[in-house]
């Protein structure tokens, strides 16, 4: 019963926590050990965090508190707090407990309960926008109704500023992708693909961080069991109700069975029935406590609320999920075109190399009968005056002739354009 009452709890935190704050830091200075640095020894890594508490009128306070602390009040294991150590990096997660919901959204990290937000506290912009904004509005509703309970308007405004997050990182990409893009499709160089390649590497990263934010949501969605453990304030709710029947029945057997025992001796039946009834009542309160009076074991609940919440942001996600998705095929399809353009360049250099290598035979050719001719031989072609004229003619057409079917093979076999 101590720890539904979550402000109750934190009234004694400040002093006490922050003094073993500075004992567990002197303590640590002191140790030197032979191990690494920065490995504490057993029991001493329970250290004391910055906390920032927001309740449900709006009102926030910094606050240190240890691991331990947390997870009892919260009723949380350690696996559910190490997804909010910034020491640690893991995927977008959303949580639901008995008694808490645990949300790891981009820079956002925070424990919802029924009537409370313990948020990680952090100089980033998205935390002190989530705590403002967060603040700002429980304090505009205070004294209006609404239809969403606490835990949903903070898991709402997380998932909401998550989702302008990515959105802004997106459109800033994109804006940022497409000149260099149309810049590398007209002029290839290596600047402009060292700066692709960069970009690139950001869209990969960008797009894993949407794609685990929109398949939470989705998992969630999919899931009635996780959602319906969502509702956090019905189940409060319905715990204390549950809780307030329980004692009053309670009071009421004391009292019939007090009165009948003066009046007369109980019978073996009526102590029977009496004995189930009390073991009907242990039964229900354990099934409370380990949540199976919740909707989703037998699905009554009411879980449509939670389930537009989430699709809305879905959508969200989804969005910005595909205009990456766009952006790649745009990258893809622009490489696609670098290569057919190299694969041109690389075309024409072979033909060109083609043409040089057929001319390279022919004038070799040329330059055999020139080199023979020069050489100290007994012909008569030197006894005519215009002998070797004509025999340079006659090797120049005969070369010529030589190269023009060359030509002629190279087009007829399709190795130069027609």
């Amino acid at each position: 019963m101590a720890e539904e009452n979550g402000p109750s709890v934190f009234t004694d935190f400040p002093e006490s926590t922050s003094t073993r704050f500075y004992s567990d830091v002197q303590a640590n200075n002191n140790f030197h050990g032979s191990g690494l640095p920065g490995i504490k020894r057993r029991g001493q890594g329970h250290g004391s965090r910055s906390w920032i508490k927001i309740d449900e009128h709006g009102n926030s306070k910094i606050l240190e508190l240890d691991k331990a602390t947390v997870m009892r009040h919260c009723s949380l294991p350690a696996r559910d707090l190490r997804l909010l150590d910034p020491k640690f990096i893991y995927p977008s997660t959303i949580l639901g407990r008995e008694q808490a919901i645990v949300v790891n959204l981009e820079q956002i990290r925070c424990v919802i309960t029924a009537d409370e937000v313990i948020l990680m506290n952090s100089l980033d912009a998205c935390v002190l926008q989530y705590e403002s904004e967060l603040c700002k509005r429980l304090q505009i509703n205070k004294d209006q109704p609404d239809c969403l309970p606490f835990e949903f308007r903070a898991l709402e405004l997380a998932l909401e500023l998550t989702c302008l997050s990515l959105d802004a990182q997106v459109k800033e990409l994109e804006l940022e992708v497409y000149p260099v893009l149309d810049e590398l499709a007209s002029s290839i160089s290596t600047l402009n693909l060292e700066r692709v390649r960069r970009l690139k590497g950001q869209l990969l990263a960008l797009t894993q961080r949407v794609q685990k934010v929109c398949d939470e949501i989705e998992h969630l969605m999919d899931d009635d069991g996780d959602m319906a453990e969502m509702y956090l304030t019905e189940k409060k709710q319905r715990k204390e109700d549950y809780f307030n029947n329980d004692s009053y029945d309670q009071a009421d057997i004391y009292g019939k069975i007090r009165g009948a025992a003066r009046s007369a001796p109980v019978s073996p039946a009526s102590s029977t029935t009496g004995v189930h009834k009390l073991q009907r009542a242990f039964s229900n309160l354990s099934s409370s406590k380990h949540g199976s009076i919740s909707a989703s074991s037998n699905g009554q609940e009411n879980i449509d609320q939670l389930e537009m919440l989430l699709e809305a942001y879905f959508v969200v996600v989804d969005s910005a999920l595909n205009k990456l998705s766009s952006l790649k095929e745009y990258i893809d399809d622009t490489e696609d075109l670098i290569n057919i353009k190299l694969a041109n360049v690389q075309n024409q250099l072979i033909q060109f190399e083609l043409l040089l290598t057929a001319a390279t035979f022919v004038a070799t050719i040329f330059a055999m009968v020139t080199a023979v001719f020069g050489m100290n031989l007994k012909t008569t072609v030197f006894d005519d005056p215009d002998g070797f004229d004509w025999t340079i003619i006659i090797t120049g057409i005969f070369c010529l002739v030589l190269y023009i079917a060359f030509m002629i093979y190279f087009k007829h076999k399709k190795l130069l354009p027609l």
